[in-house]
């Protein structure tokens, strides 16, 4: 469970996962075109991602939701569940944001949750973000995290949030609370006044500590826990 940044000379391998060639193609062009990502792959359906990806093991896979067969959240689950597949990153790259979605393919494992309207620039900064070790979504998609966990003050939360506070320093805590707010290392930096370092220790800390595979996974922990609306010391 890392969160350091491709260190690698090659270029960031991302594997298009979508049943429409025309968007495969359209994204190819695009990805293509920047020296530092390259595409190594494609795949039309669940089950072909899958196996793309035990065989090409790329840094990134941009997912579909909706594909004919094994959907893209099933696709999700079996990668993040691979041993042999630890390293890669799932960035979903849907047309819906319904809820259903967005929350099942963040607790398949994804990264990442961007709708297909985004930016090309948007788009390109989120591979190169998510195969750093950082958590991007969508601004809509954290509204919708908040609305669905933040507003749900059920005791059982509580209780839950309470044992988790409990195992995590005070600055562990202020570093959650800004990583679910979708800040990059760099911002949390500078928020904290901290080196870059420290704050990659406190995240594989906390990756430790709530058993998270990555950042995604931290964002989640945070708002399920209510610890998205602590605020942190200055």
């Amino acid at each position: 469970m890392s969160d350091q940044p491709h260190s690698s000379t090659q270029p960031i391998s991302v594997l298009l996962a979508d049943d429409e060639p025309l968007i495969r193609q359209s994204l190819r062009i695009v990805i293509d075109s920047q020296p530092d990502l390259h595409v190594v792959g494609e795949a039309s359906n669940g089950d072909e991602t899958v196996q793309a990806a035990r065989r090409l093991k790329p840094d990134v896979i941009l997912m579909d939701i909706r594909m004919p067969g094994s959907d893209g959240i099933h696709a999700t689950q079996a990668i993040t569940a691979d041993p042999a597949l630890r390293g890669v990153r799932v960035l979903v790259l849907s047309m819906y944001e319904l809820d259903e979605y967005v929350y099942g393919a963040l607790r398949a494992g994804a990264s990442g949750f961007l709708l297909k309207d985004a930016h090309p620039a948007t788009l390109l900064d989120a591979i190169r973000r998510v195969c750093g070790g950082e958590a991007l979504f969508a601004p809509s998609i954290l509204t919708k995290l908040v609305d669905h966990y933040v507003s749900d003050s059920n005791a059982a939360r509580t209780a839950a949030g309470s044992q988790t506070l409990a195992r995590l320093t005070p600055r562990e805590t202020e570093v959650l609370v800004l990583v679910a707010q979708g800040l990059s290392n760099d911002e949390i930096t500078a928020e904290l006044h901290v080196s870059n370092n420290t704050v990659k220790t406190h995240i594989s800390n906390l990756l430790a500590k709530l058993h998270a595979r990555d950042r995604a996974q931290l964002v989640i922990a945070a708002y399920e826990h209510g610890m998205a609306a602590v605020k942190h010391r200055r």
